[in-house]
């Protein structure tokens, strides 16, 4: 549910001296993306359906300060399932990047996931399914740390406030520009033990004629009665998802 921003070094001549030189990023920047994914999987838990999705959004940036907005939206299927209504996710979210020294950098912010027309407010055993969180990041090279915290009930578990995501991963740069994923992950859903679970990635991350696929095989320990369609499959199972993903 939330979304890379890619970024490259562009080179340079330095005038009379041949030598080369990082230019500048412009002091504002904004990027968009488009996809489609074979199947929409957050935390490792379908929200699809098991069924392919299509996605985009758009990102701006202020590179002096750091500071950061936007928003992506991605077709779905759980609020429905859950007896809600609602086809849509769309995420706003906004922060600040930078480093605290040379080699460890931060992120911060808050992110808002809204459904519109879900619903689930209606239906028994159910909140409404917007949630907003807080997150903070810390990296190092190729490593991360990385906590959500809600701040509301979390995607409509009923007094699920409080509820936090530890997210720890690397990004692994391989020969001819390829990148290994990894990332390991726990859910806590406050009150609601039997929904919270464990999930895991492994993927690779390459660019073809200017768009980035990748392949990843996920999973969770998820509970298979939590987490399930009306007609019973579990959206936590082992899987693999290819996603493709153009930004310009």
């Amino acid at each position: 549910m939330k979304k890379l921003v890619l970024a490259a070094a562009l080179a340079t001549t330095f005038a009379s001296g041949f030598a080369f030189a990082e230019e500048a990023k412009p002091e504002h920047e904004v990027s968009f993306n488009v996809g489609v994914a074979s199947e929409y999987r957050y935390r490792a838990i379908s929200q699809s359906r098991l069924d392919p999705a299509l996605q985009g959004g758009v990102d701006y940036t202020h590179n002096p300060s750091g500071f950061y907005a936007g928003t992506w939206l991605s077709t779905i299927k759980w609020t429905k399932d859950a007896g809600g209504g609602g086809d849509v996710e769309w995420d706003i979210y906004g922060g600040k990047k930078g480093e605290i020294t040379k080699d460890v950098s931060y992120d911060v912010g808050v992110l808002s996931y809204v459904y519109p027309s879900n619903g689930l407010d209606k239906v028994a055993g159910f909140v409404n399914a917007n949630t907003t969180e807080l997150y903070g990041q810390i990296g190092t090279g190729p490593v991360y740390a990385k906590y959500s915290h809600a701040v509301t009930n979390l995607f409509g578990f009923v007094n699920s406030k409080n509820s936090g995501y530890l997210d720890l991963g690397a990004n692994l740069e391989l020969k001819d520009g390829y990148t290994l994923n990894l990332h390991a992950g726990r859910q806590i859903v406050k009150n609601n033990s039997t929904a919270s679970y464990s999930d895991w990635k492994i993927g690779i991350t390459k660019e073809f004629f200017g768009v980035s696929f990748s392949l990843a095989a996920l999973g969770t320990n998820a509970d298979k009665t939590v987490y399930v369609t009306p007609s019973g499959k579990f959206t936590g199972k082992t899987t693999l998802v290819l996603t493709a993903v153009k930004t310009f």
